[in-house]
């Protein structure tokens, strides 16, 4: 036996190698000693080896989901290895054989998976040459889902964030320096050979090329495809068949969002790390699990062209439509309404599907399809008022399947299953005459025995004597130690415990054997049907797929619909140029949590690139950038939006730089960060882009940083020319719209009171007066003392001219408009030109060093202001 495991843990390799003995998985040498630490399971001990005890450690079959999961989590890869062999027809070891691999990115059981998120496995492959490309290809083996995209080596990064895959392979030779977070697999570099990866994708598809897939131009993504479908294939050990399709990926099919995008605007983690509260979670109301994985699709790939967004907001539109009238004057439930109710009693169609052609559905995940397939045709009576929208006409196509497939499910699957084949009751009573026939044998016992309990109580004497069955010891005649010496001559001994002994004669061994035989025979009856079962149902899993598929986008389309009525949100209208106006918006997640939203609108155009945001901290700023970039974002997934109005162009990316953060690990401080994020703005976004530049330059001096700052904001007016939302506390940079008509200026009200600053959160035309920082640190909770310090110290620098006054800018504008201290303005003028002519007459050239001619230099230049 050992031998044969070391064979088989040789074929797994570095993985983990669950070996099926009996009703347990074990693990020997250093997988046992690895799988205790890792599982806390208890480590023991079997035989020798080269005169040393070999570890071994193991886990139930009944509990295997359960461990694998952890292992999965911890980044771990498994071997399953099963029994396959007969044990009653084996010489030595039952034969045993690798039947699949579980890795981060294959997982297809239920139970290993999250219900409301995708686990995708990828592959990346650089090309050569004198302009290397980036092929990437994704597959969800849970759902069939096969993807490829090229793009620029740079790229590689956001790309894999956006897709987000639990798993990522490449080749043994390749250098993948990039940021990744998944579990990382390395395969031999001939995986990723151009020819031997197009053959292995054509012979899957069963087709002579790869036009009609629309790949042909991405020799890069072809290497990445075949590679990948290889290594699924391997840990599958089996045929893909639900694998039917390969599409494209464009890059200017969505509005590309960077990783820093995603993590700035929460969709669906927040900045902590948490599950909510976040965009999907405010949104997430399907009541299907693959409803709220499409959700989540849509939200991290919002739609650049208008045509499909069209088609998505027409559907809602259509859900939204009034409520019908019963014909007697009573409101009746809307075709909304009616169809959410519809769409609770499915399952995850989507996942069993791809089970069924795995082969690894389960049967009580039969019985769901079978009942999900029976419900089927209330489902589609629920879409048929709303077939006017020509999307919802096409989803409600796909949903109607061959009756056969319910038929067959009815016909051959018990109404309530038992967990396993190996536990028989799954095929129902009378599908299989010849099982029902064993079944029969296999259960009737009961008379016989009670028969033959009273004829050898009589025949014996012994009036305590009991017939009893355990699966050990199979059947058996039970007396007392005190009557054994009553037991008749044909009684052979079975077993002997402390207190009875146990018996078995002729005629209890002939029934016994007849009745476990046919047990056994039952078992495998079974286990022959459902196998034929199976078979039936895979001529069946595309069309069960596009079905699934068609559940999740209606369960989608009608949950967006559904938070739009519920919470009046508006049908934005679609541009083709990338404008974005929006009237009294809202944040969708701050809303909800907030007794009373402020709501706020915003106009970015040709015209009115860029808005200077300024207004105190705590004032709203951040809040209000980032509310403008979720709706736009909803508007490009085709939702309804939170405003009274919104009018959304094409726009290509959304670029944000928000909030304060390092990378101690790598080097990097705050404003190295910082730095970073802005270099990859200005070098990517385009007139079509939205930016979002939050305190740009606070990281530094307060020269440094405003120089920054003001470049920044001019260099993306004038060369990018990008949608950009700017907040800033440097107030010199409001004098900007000055210079380029094509920035505004505009400020979060704030009003002081009695009891301290009130913050309005009012967007309103024009700049800010002041920060009132000092009046936010006081109600942060600093202490007094140090508020009243800092008042003082503010005071003294804004009396001696600090180099960056608060109120330099608004303080010119105030002596403008007031024309009684005009007169005093010329008079501190003039003394302030005394005071540099004495500066100027007691500077002594010659005498100076280099740095005392630089520091006067400096004090010149200060009294100058």
């Amino acid at each position: 036996m050992m031998q044969q495991y070391l064979r088989l843990k040789a074929e797994a390799g570095p993985l983990l190698l669950f070996y099926r003995m009996g009703d347990f998985y074990e693990m020997f040498y250093d997988d046992a000693e690895r799988g205790a630490r890792l599982l806390n399971l208890t480590l023991t001990k079997r035989g020798s080896s080269a005169g040393q005890p070999i570890p071994m450690a193991g886990v139930p079959v009944h509990a295997m989901e359960q461990y694998l999961a952890r292992l999965v989590a911890l980044g771990e890869s498994i071997a399953i290895c099963e029994q396959i062999g007969d044990p009653a027809a084996s010489k030595g070891p039952v034969e045993r054989r690798i039947v699949r691999i579980v890795t981060p990115g294959t997982l297809t059981d239920e139970a290993l998976l999250p219900a409301k998120a995708d686990r995708s496995l990828a592959a990346v492959h650089i090309s050569g040459g004198r302009t290397p490309r980036a092929g990437l290809a994704w597959l969800n083996l849970a759902s069939g889902d096969f993807h490829v995209t090229e793009c620029a080596p740079a790229q590689l990064e956001s790309e894999l964030h956006r897709i987000a895959p639990a798993e990522l392979i490449y080749a043994d030779g390749a250098d993948c320096d990039f940021s990744f977070d998944g579990a990382r697999t390395r395969v031999p570099d001939w995986h990723f050979e151009s020819d031997g990866a197009r053959q292995h994708l054509l012979a899957h598809f069963r087709t002579d090329n790869l036009a009609g897939f629309d790949v042909e131009d991405m020799p890069a993504a072809i290497c990445a495809a075949g590679a990948l479908l290889r290594y699924a294939a391997r840990t599958q050990s089996q045929g893909l068949s639900h694998i039917q399709s390969l599409s494209a990926q464009r890059l200017g099919e969505f509005v590309l969002l960077d990783p820093v995008t995603r993590r700035n605007l929460e969709l669906t983690q927040t900045l902590s790390g948490e599950e909510a509260p976040t965009l999907f979670s405010v949104l997430d109301g399907c009541r299907t699990p693959m409803g709220s994985r499409l959700l989540r699709r849509w939200l991290h790939h919002p739609l650049r062209e208008n045509a499909p967004v069209v088609a998505r907001q027409t559907a809602i539109a259509e859900m939204l439509a009034d409520r019908m009238d019963d014909g007697a004057g009573y409101a009746s439930a809307t075709p909304l309404e009616t169809l959410r109710d519809a769409l609770e009693r499915y399952p995850d169609l989507e996942r069993v599907a791809t089970r069924v052609a795995l082969r690894s559905v389960r049967p009580r995940e039969l019985a769901s399809l079978r009942d999900a397939l029976l419900a089927l045709p209330a489902l589609r009576e629920a879409v048929q008022p709303l077939t006017r929208s020509p999307r919802l006409a096409e989803l409600a196509g796909r949903l109607d399947l061959d009756p056969a497939i319910a038929h067959l499910l009815q016909e051959a699957i018990a109404a309530e299953p038992a967990a396993a084949v190996r536990d028989g009751g799954v095929i129902a009573a009378g599908y299989d005459g010849d099982l029902d026939e064993l079944r029969a044998l296999a259960t009737d016992g009961g008379d016989f025995l009670v028969q033959l309990e009273a004829r050898e109580r009589e025949r014996s004497g012994i009036a305590n004597l009991r017939v009893e069955f355990n699966r050990v010891h199979g059947f058996y005649i039970e007396v007392s130690r005190g009557q054994a010496d009553k037991v008749p001559e044909d009684y052979r001994r079975r077993q002997t415990l402390k207190n009875v002994e146990r018996y078995i004669t002729p005629e209890l061994k002939t029934w016994e054997d007849r009745v476990l035989s046919a047990q056994d025979r039952s078992l495998a009856r079974e286990k022959w049907l459902y196998e034929q079962v199976m078979d039936a149902l895979a001529a069946h899993v595309r069309a069960l797929a596009e079905c699934a598929g068609a559940l999740a986008e209606l369960d989608c389309l009608a949950a967006l619909a559904d938070h739009a009525r519920r919470h009046a949100w508006c049908a934005p209208e679609l541009a083709e140029d990338a404008d974005i106006e929006i009237d009294a918006g809202r944040h969708p997640v701050v809303e909800r949590a907030i007794e009373r939203f402020t709501p706020n609108g915003c106009r970015l155009d040709a015209t009115r690139r860029m808005l200077l945001i300024t207004g105190p901290n705590m004032g709203g700023k951040s809040t209000y950038m980032r509310q403008i970039a979720l709706i736009v974002l909803l508007a490009r997934t085709g939702s309804y939006v939170p405003a009274t109005r919104a009018r959304i162009g094409r726009i290509d990316r959304i670029f944000t730089r928000i909030g304060a953060a390092d990378d101690l690990a790598g080097g990097r401080s705050t404003f190295m960060m910082e730095m970073t994020e802005a270099a990859a703005i200005l070098a990517a976004s385009t007139p079509a882009s939205l930016v979002l530049m939050d305190e740009i330059g606070r990281g530094t001096s307060t020269y440094d940083g405003l120089a920054l700052a003001w470049a920044i904001a001019l260099r993306l007016l004038t060369h990018n020319r990008a949608l950009t939302l700017f907040a800033t506390h440097y107030f010199e940079i409001t004098r900007l719209p000055a210079e380029q008509p094509t920035a505004a200026n505009v400020h979060l009200a704030a009003a002081e009171s009695a009891n301290g600053i009130v913050f309005l959160h009012e967007v309103r035309e024009g700049p800010a007066s002041r920060s009132y920082g000092i009046q936010v640190a006081q109600r942060a909770g600093v202490p007094p003392a140090v508020i009243r310090q800092a008042t003082r110290e503010l005071e003294r620098l804004e009396a001696q001219g600090a180099p960056t006054p608060q109120l330099g800018l608004f303080a010119a504008a105030a002596q403008a408009d007031a024309a009684a201290s005009a007169q005093a303005d010329a008079d501190a003028d003039q003394e302030a030109l005394a005071a540099l002519r004495d500066e100027l007459a007691a500077i002594d050239p010659d005498s100076l060093t280099p740095r005392e001619a630089l520091d006067a230099l400096y004090r010149l230049k200060a009294a100058v202001r």
